[in-house]
């Protein structure tokens, strides 16, 4: 039986989501414990990879087991996990659905505070920056949709079959004191570094040592900027992702104290 299972975690301590020798990775431990708790060995696949130090406040894992269990594996598995990875939902599938290659849509949210606040740290980017241009930031973000091609915007362009990625959506949030700044972006898939690298470049808009004629003219011509600067990773979350027979909301009780915030308190560039 196929079963997809609802998680999120703060990717603070983890070399990302994919399993590999020698590091801590947020699959391995999951597999460890689900192997522990069900005494059979379990191989999972996830929605994505997360670079290192990333979050997901809405994840999904598929994996395949045999003989069905007797007890609450959802509480059985919060018990066991680190306090840093919970799981929400664990859902039997007809068919062989992927988590990965099922997935129509990816949305992630990007958070920076431009103050020092030690409650924010490893929730939120920190960049210690005054007057950030938030109308040029907000026209860069309009243009992102527009294109499809991403290979200016990829760490490693060479490695993919192609860069084609269907944006449909990009746009900021900043709070009512213009400190905190919150970008959100919606497409089917997303390359390698590919947020954190356009949002190093908003940040160059931001400041005004980029314009936007700039930013855009890279998706045209496909030309890898210069000097390539991603943004940290600490405030970057994947927060939604959607399948056509599956779309569950965020467990945004679980989520960091900005995702509530933004929708309650913050407004829309």
């Amino acid at each position: 039986m196929r079963y997809f299972v609802h998680i999120g975690y703060n990717g603070l301590q983890y070399n990302g989501w994919q399993k590999q020798p020698g590091v801590l990775n947020v699959q391995g431990v999951i597999e460890k414990y689900l192997s522990q708790a069900l005494k059979t060995e379990v191989f999972i696949n996830g929605c994505g990879r997360t670079d290192a130090h990333v979050h997901a406040s809405q994840f999904f894992f598929h994996m395949d087991i045999e003989q069905e269990w007797d007890f609450d594996l959802k509480f059985r598995l919060n018990k066991l996990l680190p306090l840093n990875i919970a799981v929400f939902d664990i859902i039997p599938m007809e068919g062989l659905p992927h988590a990965r290659f099922d997935a129509v849509q990816r949305s992630y949210d990007y958070f920076i505070h431009t103050y020092k606040d030690p409650f924010l740290n490893g929730l939120s980017s920190f960049y210690l920056l005054d007057n950030l241009d938030f109308d040029k930031m907000k026209q860069a973000a309009a243009v992102l949709p527009k294109y499809k091609d991403y290979r200016a915007f990829c760490t490693s362009p060479d490695k993919y079959e192609h860069t084609i990625c269907n944006v449909m959506s990009a746009s900021f949030a900043v709070d009512t004191n213009g400190d905190k700044l919150r970008f959100q972006i919606s497409s089917n898939r997303f390359l390698s570094k590919m947020i954190r690298i356009i949002m190093g470049q908003l940040l160059k808009i931001g400041r005004g040592v980029l314009s936007v004629d700039e930013f855009e003219n890279y998706l045209i011509t496909n030309t890898t900027p210069e000097l390539i600067t991603p943004a940290h990773p600490q405030g970057l979350y994947l927060s939604k992702v959607t399948y056509p027979y599956l779309n569950l909301p965020p467990r945004v009780e679980f989520s960091s104290i900005l995702q509530k915030q933004t929708d309650v308190t913050w407004r829309t560039l």
